[in-house]
C-alpha cells in the first residue's frame, strides 16, 4: 500500500515537472495531456488518477513553474556577494536565460495567460502569477540599500526584466535581441547608482 502510494506520488510529480516545463516553453494553451503523459511514460488513461481535469493540470503546472523561479532568482542574487542586484540582473538578462525558456522565469511566458485568466471565472492562474510577482518584488526590494525607494525601484526593475526577456525572445534579429538585454541591464545598473555600475 505504502509503496503503491509512493509510486503514484512519484508519477504525479514527474507529470507536473514535465507540464511545468511545457508551460514555460509553449504557454498554457500548448499544454497537451496526451503529450505530457507520453513523455512521463504513462498512459493517457492514467491521467485522471492524478488530476481532476486538464485545467487542473494547467493550474498546478503553471503554479509550479512560477514558484520554481524564486529559488533561481535568489541564487542569482546571492551569487555575487558584493553586488547581489547586479548578479540578479546579469543572470536574468543573459543570453542563456533568453535561449532556455524551458528552465527560465515563468513570469515571461505566462503573463498574457494570467492577464486573460479570471475573465472565464477561473482565477487560479492569476492568483499564482500575483503571488510570484509579489515574491519577486520583495526579493528585489530587499537588495536595495535605499529603503525609501526600494519598492518603486523593485516594480520598475521587475517590469523591465520581464519585458526585456519577452521582447528579446520575440524578435528575429539576434543583434537587436542582444541589444535589448544589454541596454536594459546597463540602464537598470545606472539607475541604481555607482555601487552597481558595470566594471
Amino acid at each position: 500500500m505504502g509503496h503503491s502510494q509512493a509510486e503514484k506520488a512519484a508519477s504525479r510529480e514527474r507529470v507536473l515537472r514535465i507540464a511545468a516545463r511545457k508551460v514555460r516553453t509553449d504557454g498554457v494553451g500548448g499544454l497537451g495531456v496526451a503529450d505530457v503523459m507520453k513523455e512521463a511514460g504513462l498512459t493517457h488513461g492514467g491521467f485522471y488518477k492524478h488530476f481532476a481535469s486538464r485545467d487542473d493540470l494547467v493550474t498546478q503546472a503553471a503554479a509550479a513553474a512560477l514558484t520554481e523561479g524564486s529559488a533561481k532568482m535568489e541564487r542569482a542574487a546571492r551569487k555575487n556577494q558584493r553586488d547581489a542586484r547586479g548578479g540578479l540582473l546579469d543572470a536574468y538578462l543573459s543570453g542563456q536565460h533568453r535561449d532556455t525558456p524551458a528552465t527560465g522565469c515563468a513570469l515571461v511566458p505566462l503573463g498574457a495567460a494570467a492577464g486573460r485568466d479570471g475573465t472565464d471565472g477561473d482565477v487560479h492562474l492569476k492568483d499564482a502569477y500575483e503571488r510570484q510577482v509579489r515574491a519577486y518584488l520583495d526579493l528585489i526590494a530587499g537588495l536595495d540599500e535605499d529603503a525609501e525607494e526600494a519598492r518603486a525601484e523593485a516594480v520598475l526593475t521587475l517590469s523591465a526584466l520581464v519585458g526585456a526577456v519577452l521582447m528579446s525572445r520575440a524578435v528575429a534579429d539576434r543583434d537587436l535581441s542582444d541589444e535589448i538585454l544589454e541596454t536594459v541591464n546597463r540602464r537598470l545598473r545606472h539607475r541604481a547608482g555607482p555601487r552597481h555600475a558595470q566594471a
